[in-house]
């Protein structure tokens, strides 16, 4: 009983006094983000490393995309903590955050770029299925990711050696770029090429869109005539009427070949049904990126929103609890992606079954027996 005292004086030291409910609130809310995050991401990045049957380009890309998330959950979120419970205060050095900054925009910029290779190629695999099929190999898609990872970096890396645009901003409680009126510094610039980024993405989605509803659009049948000779009916167009005049004694001679021409069809039907199950699972890919995309939107929109209110307004002040909404938006985003493959894609949910069965399987009750 004497050591209880002790035990709350230690665990109340590692707070500051002095901290305010809305800090409490700060780091509750943020380690339960980073906690998601990390859980989700790397319980993604596991399945897609053992299933061999998701050893596919769209899930390489998508790999790619969790991979800037685990860096930002566990680079950029533990220094927000310690900022926060310092009082929103950097107490570290300039260099620092300068690098920490660098590392925000440059994974920010990484998703972007990303989510606009993801909607190419998902055009691609519906537009031009074959040309997809054919040159879409792992190595295109490490082409893809190092041209995202460059042109974020390109895009990044300029504001280092900028006098007072990387800085710690004490009302978001992080190290990023510091948006300004237009006339002091590059933050117009930034904002229109991510908006661009964006917006191309979405206009790619438009674009599939409409392809897909053109493309099912139904069109009347064509019959092909089957060929006749002394009632003996063949080719394309017979559909088995050949052997069954036959065995009612028209026509004379050889067994017509319409039993070979009925195989081949089968085949061809086949073909025909592999095919469009390739289209709905690409179909199904197509939503899921989709999805992804408008829930990257959704979650940077009230950050970007606050971003252009100061470039444009030189005088622009926001309410607090405005930012603090608009900044941990951006963070939740990181733990999204995983949760919408789980819910979306069938695949994934499947897999996920075979590997941890306790989360498919249901307690069967007993049948109730009355006495």
């Amino acid at each position: 009983m004497a050591g209880q005292p002790d035990l709350g004086k230690s665990n109340a030291s590692l707070l500051p006094s002095d901290i305010s409910p809305a800090s409490v609130a700060k780091l509750a809310s943020l380690g339960f983000i980073a906690s998601v995050s990390l859980v989700g991401n790397l319980l993604f990045a596991f399945i897609t490393l053992r299933a061999r049957s998701l050893h596919t380009a769209p899930y390489y890309l998508m790999l790619d995309l969790i991979l800037g998330d685990v860096i930002r959950s566990l680079l950029c979120f533990p220094l927000v903590l310690k900022s926060i419970t310092s009082g929103s205060q950097w107490t570290y050095s300039m260099r620092s955050c300068r690098i920490m900054a660098f590392g925000a925009v440059l994974l920010c910029f990484h998703a972007a770029f990303m989510l606009l290779s993801i909607s190419l190629t998902r055009y691609m695999a519906i537009a031009h299925h074959r040309f997809y099929c054919k040159r879409m190999t792992g190595w295109a898609c490490a082409l893809l990711i190092s041209m995202a990872w460059i042109l974020s970096t390109a895009m990044a890396l300029p504001p280092v050696f900028e006098v007072g645009t990387y800085k710690f901003i004490r009302e978001e409680d992080q190290c990023t770029f510091e948006h300004r009126y237009v006339k002091a510094n590059d933050s117009l610039g930034f904002l229109l090429m991510l908006a661009f980024i964006v917006g191309a993405t979405h206009l790619i989605y438009m674009k599939l869109l409409f392809f897909i509803y053109d493309h099912r659009k139904m069109k009347p049948a064509q019959l092909t005539p089957a060929i006749s000779q002394n009632w003996s009916f063949h080719g394309p167009g017979a559909a088995g009427q050949a052997a069954a005049n036959w065995i009612a004694g028209f026509g004379r001679g050889p067994t017509p070949p319409t039993l070979v021409g009925m195989r081949q069809t089968t085949q061809n039907q086949i073909k025909r049904l592999l095919v469009l199950e390739e289209f709905k699972q690409e179909k199904r890919l197509c939503k899921m990126f989709y999805v992804i995309t408008v829930l990257f939107l959704l979650f940077w929109a009230p950050y970007l929103v606050a971003c252009y209110l100061r470039v444009f307004l030189k005088a622009a002040s926001l309410p607090q609890h405005y930012l603090t909404v608009a900044v941990w938006l951006t963070f939740a985003q990181t733990g999204v992606n995983p949760i919408v493959c789980i819910l979306v894609n069938k695949e994934v949910r499947l897999i996920l079954r075979a590997y941890f069965p306790c989360i498919g399987t249901q307690t069967q009750r007993e049948p109730h027996i009355d006495i």
